[in-house]
Parts: C-alpha cells; sequence; structure tokens
C-alpha cells in the first residue's frame, strides 16, 4: 500500500515542478517577444540611419558639383609666390 504522506509529497513535488515549467515557458515567451521587439527596433534605426546618409551623401555631392559649376576653389589658379632672397653669409 502506498504511503499517504510519501503520495502528498509527491503530488506537491509534481505540481512544484509543472508551475516552474510554466513560469519557464511564461519567461522564455516574454523573452522571444523583447528580442522581437528589440531586433525590429534596431532594424528601423537602421534603416533610418542609412536613409540619413544617403541623403547627406546626396546633398554633398549637390553642393560640391554647385561649388565647380559657380567657380569654386579649384576653379582659378593660385598665382606662384615670389621666392624670397637666398640669405647670404658673410665671413670676416
Amino acid at each position: 500500500m502506498v504511503n499517504p504522506k510519501q503520495n502528498a509529497a509527491q503530488n506537491s513535488a509534481q505540481n512544484y515542478f509543472k508551475k516552474a515549467e510554466q513560469t519557464d515557458e511564461l519567461l522564455k515567451k516574454e523573452l522571444r517577444k523583447e528580442r522581437a521587439a528589440s531586433a525590429t527596433k534596431t532594424a528601423n534605426l537602421r534603416e533610418l540611419r542609412l536613409a540619413k546618409e544617403a541623403a547627406d551623401k546626396e546633398a554633398a555631392e549637390k553642393e560640391a558639383a554647385q561649388k565647380l559649376l559657380a567657380g569654386g576653389p579649384g576653379a582659378r589658379k593660385k598665382e606662384p609666390r615670389a621666392k624670397p632672397a637666398p640669405m647670404l653669409r658673410l665671413t670676416y
């Protein structure tokens, strides 16, 4: 015959482990949700950053093209500077 105390202890242990498994499953689901949300957020931020970089690059290219057309810094040549006279060494 089965001892009622042993049976109660066994049932209590089984209930405890079932409850522990359920909480583990809930935690795993929450972690999956958080990771998915984080991955989505990261993907959105990356997409925005890449779009901004592309827009900045395009704006810089337009600005460079306008400077070249308007006679920017590369349009005129600098006049060569006159070289200073060489130093004379006087000996006594």
